[in-house]
């Protein structure tokens, strides 16, 4: 091996102090790794990958899998996958993404994923149609996030859903709006059914019977938030208009103030709008929503799977919870106000 000639070191050792990464190998002292390392410079060595991944039997390689819908920038998706760069780059890993038209495809294409070009995979929020205990790799480690049902054998890293609506909603209450609208995401998604559920045990927990007909649902877009809260008012003219507008997602709030300025309705002198998620956009605009802690749901999930890819390259079980949970919390913004003295009707 030249790199060892140059630097007057064993192959072993120079073999040691190359493949340590940035933090060294304890096999070989400071001082080895220095002579090693200068000796790669003066000869403009390039480490074989392939050959290193074959030897290590690792490519210190992580996928992403996610399904993009619509046509909207998804800012859940940035958030949660620039935490996940930032646990990567902690830990030393490079980063693939691998999209698919539709998680209809999971049991064809991840499988094929698992064939050593990564160490391990993310999934995030993964819709499959069945536990993938028949189909998914045994010797491939994974972790979902907001993972629609528990998958076999693949640890989950969510947010308190259901906790973190009833905290909206009981604020709303507590300022006073009894008239709450909420605009959920799809039916049967077990985000946006959580969501719906903590709206209505706040009510609950309150003693306030939520109005009739005041839970609909649209797709988790601006465009779907839009036109819900158009065909709503459109329903309900003559009417009293909701005191507040509980969003199921940031993108869902987005579009229901559209179509409430379009109507000449202001945001939140006339009606209160919030949100869940706390995404890149609601900060910018302050609008009051749920911080889900997208960022450090990435992070985590890096975390975890690294955890689950040495343990079992030792042969041994992952000894965490597979289904991690983190709180939610309500942020108060510039949409968010107590409801009018007189009664506003749908025109």
């Amino acid at each position: 091996m030249d790199v060892a000639l140059a630097a007057g070191v064993s192959e072993m050792a120079a073999s040691s102090a190359l493949n340590g990464g940035r933090r060294g190998s304890a096999r070989v002292s400071a001082e080895t790794r220095e002579r090693v390392l200068a000796a790669v410079q003066r000869l403009g060595y390039r480490p074989n990958a392939n050959a290193r991944a074959l030897a290590s039997r690792r490519t210190n390689a992580i996928g992403v899998v996610t399904n993009f819908l619509g046509d909207e920038p998804n800012l859940y998706f940035l958030e949660v996958f620039s935490g996940v760069i930032q646990g990567a780059t902690a830990a030393e890993q490079t980063t693939a993404v691998f999209t698919l038209g539709s998680w209809d495809e999971a049991a064809a294409r991840i499988p094929a994923l698992c064939d050593g070009r990564v160490d391990g995979l993310i999934l995030l929020a993964p819709r499959l149609q069945d536990d993938g205990s028949a189909w998914l790799p045994s010797h491939t480690p994974m972790v979902s996030v907001h993972a629609e049902r528990p998958a076999s054998g693949v640890v989950n890293i969510e947010s308190d859903n259901e906790s973190g609506a009833c905290q909206m909603v009981r604020e709303l209450l507590a300022r006073g709006h009894r008239r709450i609208l909420h605009v959920g995401g799809p039916a049967g998604f077990s985000g946006a059914d959580q969501r719906a559920e903590g709206y209505l045990r706040a009510h609950a927990e309150a003693g306030v019977k939520p109005a009739p007909g005041h839970v609909v649902r649209a797709p988790l877009s601006t465009e779907g938030g839009r036109e819900a809260m158009q065909e709503w008012l459109l329903h309900h003219r003559g009417r009293p208009l909701p005191e507040a507008v509980f969003g199921g997602n940031d993108a869902i709030a987005f579009g229901c103030i559209e179509a409430l300025r379009a109507r000449g309705l202001r945001v939140p002198d006339d009606v209160t709008v919030v949100g869940y998620d706390h995404t890149l956009m609601a900060r910018w605009v302050d609008i009051a929503t749920v911080r889900q802690p997208l960022h450090e749901i990435g992070r985590r999930s890096v975390e975890v799977l690294v955890q689950r890819i040495e343990a079992h390259r030792r042969g041994e079980p992952y000894p965490g919870p597979l289904n991690i949970v983190l709180p939610t919390e309500v942020v108060l913004g510039a949409t968010l106000a107590g409801p009018r003295r007189t009664r506003l009707t749908i025109a």
